[in-house]
């Protein structure tokens, strides 16, 4: 059996795509508040600083720098999944495998994750995190997304109210 291999740096700044199993549904944006309620509680007893997020209807984007020391992204990942998971009604339909597993229909079982290597790929994440938004079509301007950390960029100055905006429909951060 292969066992998958993370980046394991302590201390380090991460970015992290984590995807609801079924990508139809929006209850991230639904539960919005339980969500930030599972993090702040996770935050609290494992602590991460959230350098840039933003939350979609079925996925998240977010770029963490852990503690000195630490580098156990999966266990925080882990336990704000499951808090929200065990937050909601059961309403999913399971397959045997999360059955016997005890594991809820509602995350996909892993996650992305990347070590931010410099400045500039930290600068690229933030960015795309902060466009996210605009490119999955929900809204024309990156600062109109409700559930973003680009309005404390904006409260503190480091981005622009006009960030993200093309008029003309071109690409800002194409894939």
């Amino acid at each position: 059996m292969m066992r998958y291999r993370r980046a394991d740096v302590a201390g380090a700044t991460y970015f992290f795509t984590v995807n609801l199993l079924d990508r139809q549904q929006s209850l991230l944006t639904d539960h919005i508040y339980l969500l930030r309620r599972c993090v702040l509680n996770v935050k609290q007893k494992h602590p991460f600083y959230i350098d840039a997020m933003v939350i979609l209807p079925d996925h998240l984007h977010a770029l963490w720098t852990l503690p000195d020391g630490d580098a156990d992204f999966s266990k925080r990942w882990m336990l704000i999944k499951s808090a929200f998971s065990r937050s909601l009604p059961k309403t999913e339909n399971l397959k045997s495998s999360r059955i016997k597993k005890r594991e809820r229909g509602i995350w996909q079982r892993r996650f992305w994750e990347h070590l931010i290597r410099d400045e500039t790929d930290y600068e690229r994440h933030v960015d795309y995190i902060h466009y996210n938004p605009v490119k999955h079509g929900y809204v024309d301007k990156a600062i109109d997304w409700p559930y973003s950390s680009i309005h404390r960029y904006m409260r503190e100055g480091l981005l622009m109210p006009d960030w993200g905006f093309i008029e003309s429909g071109d690409g800002f951060f194409g894939e």
